[in-house]
């Protein structure tokens, strides 16, 4: 049964592998230069300008925080590609090689979310943006911390898993900003 989220779930989705999309067929794969600890920090400072921006009231640089939701969702499945392609040292990569890892990286993190918006009961509609934007920092931190620690936990689940919540989490925000109606 298609739920209301899933529906604006598969919409932010679709928005954000175009642009994806978009910037592969425009810059190739040089994302693929990137260790997984960059690409953490490359969210991060995404992360962090929407707090910023959130705590100031204001902005400087046109960009709107909608557009760096998308990026930490593109910047999120970039990372899952690459640790699916962890033994592949190829730099270029096709669209149409990447698609289908996009397409099972944001297949399988959409069965999360309605997993846990079953167990949770939609409890993120009642959260604020700036609620869930620190969710995603708070993330983020634990991310850099596995990472540290070469990606060893003594309990807790591994990096993949904590990039699924990221993306759930910006996917969450942007229903919220009304993206998936953009």
């Amino acid at each position: 049964m298609k739920t209301q989220t899933v529906s604006e779930y598969n919409q932010v989705i679709r928005h954000c592998k175009e642009l994806f999309k978009k910037k592969t067929l425009d810059y190739g794969t040089a994302w693929r230069i990137l260790r997984i600890s960059s690409i953490t920090d490359q969210i991060f400072i995404k992360a962090q300008r929407i707090r910023s921006i959130q705590e100031k009231g204001s902005q400087k640089v046109n960009d709107p925080i909608a557009d760096e939701f998308v990026g930490i969702i593109n910047y999120c499945l970039i990372a899952l590609i690459q640790i699916s392609l962890a033994d592949d040292e190829r730099m270029e990569l096709a669209y149409s090689e990447l698609e289908p890892l996009y397409d099972q990286w944001a297949e399988a993190t959409r069965g999360l979310l309605e997993n846990k918006n079953h167990d949770y009961g939609e409890a993120w509609r009642d959260m604020r943006v700036s609620s869930m934007t620190d969710i995603i920092l708070m993330k983020l931190y634990r991310v850099k911390q596995i990472e540290d620690n070469q990606g060893v936990t003594l309990v807790s689940e591994g990096i993949e898993a904590n990039y699924q919540d990221m993306i759930n989490y910006a996917v969450f925000c942007l229903i919220k900003l009304g993206y998936h109606h953009a």
